[in-house]
């Protein structure tokens, strides 16, 4: 398999005469909130297809975003729409890939679309692991479909990356990329923390280095405290290190937002600085640092640098100033708390808390190991017996 590395290197040579071009796998809400932020780039080199199940239901949605990017006078990208391409058939995928060839792929698509899975599991048993074969349902055959299509695209997956990338890559197969959202999430909440806190009238001049899973982007963000788990978190303002009071930074965290598809505007933009990063990087030569769940198939999340400012592209987990060893261990820690115990030899293996809470709250019995050939299965019943039960 190509490494990030390899691929924008590749990238890099394919856009410095042409087009970029980008592909949604599925226009739920955070398909649309991605179209509209690419949209407004105003970018003429920059080509989007939009994939989906049904062509009609995805024109309205695509005429809109046209429409009112017209309106503020930033139409200048080319959309075109893949209709009928079930994601559950991986040859569909595979026709669409092969047919745009696109430089970078971002899957939107969910499983069980139009439910926040959260707002079923967080108040029932503070946990979001369980939904992983859900999550990883799509991204299966999607990067199977890669493959087949012999692409070399950047591949960005927006659900349940910390535990869903490297699951796909310890089973042995070609795994996304990046995650999107997430530890991505919470970087804009410390630094309006930070700023509330020591005065400072730029936030976005503030530095956040952080490693940690999606537990405690849900903990941090909902309650505002760490469950009593110390954070690997580094702050700076203007090249500075500063010295603040951390139980305070993330009670400030814990902001009113939105619970319906709203929130997925947070998803979608992580996507676009995803995105955007790249294309500095790759047009440019610039050097970036994003926040990513799942990056370079490892558990958890992590600040990752992309540097395209020498003749080759580099891109790796940045280790200033938290080892990787270090990293790896508080993200195992973080993740245990979602639920998951462990991922390794492509088995998914929830932790006995998480058994006994879903077995209470649900009255379901789920098997402790999944093995990623029966995630289908395990998705399905999941679907059957807590979803479909609780709504």
């Amino acid at each position: 398999m190509l490494t990030i590395a390899d691929k924008l290197n590749y990238m890099r040579t394919q856009i410095r005469s042409g087009k970029a071009k980008i592909m949604i796998l599925g226009l739920g809400s955070v398909g649309n909130y991605l179209l509209d932020y690419l949209m407004s780039m105003g970018d003429e080199n920059l080509e989007i297809c939009v994939v989906g199940r049904d062509e009609r239901k995805m024109e309205p949605d695509v005429n809109i975003v046209r429409v009112a990017s017209m309106i503020r006078g930033q139409n200048r990208s080319k959309i075109r729409i893949a209709g009928n391409v079930n994601f559950e058939n991986v040859s569909d995928i595979t026709y669409a890939i092969q047919s745009f060839d696109p430089d970078i792929i971002v899957n939107s698509s969910r499983a069980y679309p139009g439910i926040k899975y959260g707002s079923i599991s967080w108040p029932a048993i503070r946990a979001y692991g369980i939904w992983s074969p859900l999550a990883v349902h799509f991204t299966k055959n999607i990067m199977q479909a890669y493959e087949l299509a012999g692409s070399k695209a950047i591949v960005i997956n927006t659900s349940y990356s910390d535990a869903v990338i490297p699951w796909l890559k310890t089973a042995g197969m070609v795994y996304p990329d990046f995650g999107s959202g997430n530890i991505n999430h919470l970087i804009p909440r410390i630094k309006f923390a930070v700023a509330e806190q020591l005065g400072i009238k730029d936030p976005f001049r503030i530095d956040v280095t952080f490693a940690v899973s999606h537990f405690h982007d849900v903990v941090i963000s909902k309650e505002g405290h760490t469950e009593n788990v110390s954070m690997l978190l580094d702050i700076s303002y203007h090249g500075e290190k500063v010295t603040v009071d951390l139980d305070r930074v993330f009670a400030d965290c814990a902001i009113a937002m939105p619970v319906d598809t709203k929130r997925n505007q947070m998803n979608a933009s992580s996507n676009f600085e995803i995105i955007q990063a790249i294309l500095n990087v790759v047009r440019n030569n610039s050097r970036v640092k994003l926040h990513c769940p799942g990056a370079f198939g490892e558990i958890g999340g992590y600040p990752i640098i992309l540097d395209g400012t020498e003749d080759s592209i580099k891109a790796y987990i940045s280790e200033d100033p938290f080892s990787l060893d270090e990293m790896r261990k508080k993200n195992r820690e973080s993740i245990y708390l979602d639920g998951v115990e462990d991922i390794k030899d492509g088995i998914l293996i929830y932790t006995d808390e998480l058994l006994a809470k879903v077995k209470k709250k649900f009255g379901v019995t789920l098997v402790k190991q999944v093995p990623l050939k029966d995630a289908d299965y395990v998705a399905e019943m999941i679907i059957r017996e807590i979803i479909k039960k609780q709504n």
